[in-house]
């Protein structure tokens, strides 16, 4: 967890740096994204490595992360996706930005300004265990229903930015 993460003001100003850790250990605002992949009607989902600092087992979109300091997101978003699921080349939307804050069992904190994008994918993701131990593609009423019966199986900002995504995909359709 050595590198350094944006800063930003609830507007998503950038205001300075941190280090990972020490972001999520001062409950830190910094700049993050998420990237929603999508096909045929279906999304891709990923079940966090067990491992992870938070988080870990709960299902989420197909990746997220920070960009570091002196990268923008577009070059952070391709960057994770290479990483996460070994995908490249697939243009991504912004879709919108919110304001989360939780705390989590373990003391650390997530204290995000996220960036949600989408992208279609017709590409097969190559998970990288030190990040993800499964991936499906799901459709996208399954999803809702599992997110209504389900919530605790998925990780918090999944759960606050996918309704939100799902309807946008809906009337897409």
């Amino acid at each position: 967890m050595q590198e350094k993460l944006i800063c930003v003001d609830i507007f998503d100003r950038e205001i300075g740096s941190a280090e990972k850790l020490e972001a999520h250990q001062k409950c830190l605002l910094h700049r993050a994204f998420s990237v929603f992949l999508v096909q045929d009607g279906k999304m891709l989902i990923q079940r966090r490595a067990a491992h992870k600092y938070h988080s870990g087992g709960k299902w989420a979109n197909a990746c997220c992360s920070h960009p570091r300091v002196g990268e923008d997101l577009p070059t952070a978003t391709r960057r994770r996706l290479q990483e996460e699921l070994n995908l490249e080349g697939i243009g991504l939307e912004e879709l919108y930005g919110f304001v989360y804050c939780h705390r989590f069992e373990d003391g650390l904190w997530e204290y995000e300004y996220d960036h949600v994008f989408v992208g279609q994918c017709d590409q097969t993701p190559d998970l990288n265990p030190e990040e993800a131990d499964a991936c499906r593609w799901v459709d996208y009423d399954e999803l809702a229903q599992e997110l209504l019966e389900h919530p605790d199986r998925f990780a918090v900002w999944f759960r606050i930015c996918a309704p939100r995504v799902l309807a946008w995909l809906k009337e897409q359709q």
